[in-house]
């Protein structure tokens, strides 16, 4: 039997304090950069989410009106994507599913504000943030018009 002392090799001595300082600066540096673009992303995320839903719940009103000739009236609301609607303009054929499953909200939490801007034209809203209408920023209304 062979009673020799092992030796270490240099790829089994671990890192150095100097390596090892490398590493943390370089991992401080990619943090200094990365963190900044990370931080406040969430807001703007919910920005464009709102910007998405606004305009899914558009092509459910255009598929509304194809079907009916005529977007529902602000009274009857988003509520005639859900379940049929009654009142005035009367739908001519309503369904056989819903045009959405659930009336959507905001990333905020409120629903949308809807407004009937005639049998052609309609405009959907979310007010952002502060909702509350007008702001800048991530606090501006977010209108199907300006998308």
């Amino acid at each position: 039997m062979n009673s020799r002392p092992i030796r270490n090799s240099a790829s089994e001595r671990g890192f150095t304090l100097i390596e090892v300082m490398v590493v943390v600066v370089i991992l401080g540096i990619l943090g200094a950069i990365i963190v900044p673009n990370i931080i406040g992303k969430p807001e703007e995320a919910r920005v464009e989410a709102t910007r998405i839903q606004i305009q899914n719940v558009a092509a459910a009103l255009d598929f509304y009106r194809i079907d009916n000739s005529t977007y529902p009236s602000s009274e009857q609301g988003l509520d005639a994507l859900v379940s049929e609607p009654s009142g005035y303009p009367e739908p001519r054929k309503w369904g056989p599913e819903p045009y959405l499953n659930k009336l959507p909200q905001d990333p905020w939490g409120e629903p949308f504000v809807y407004v009937s801007e005639g049998p052609r034209h309609f405009e959907l809203i979310s007010f952002g943030a502060d909702r509350q209408e007008g702001g800048e920023g991530v606090d501006a209304d977010i209108r199907f018009s300006d998308l």
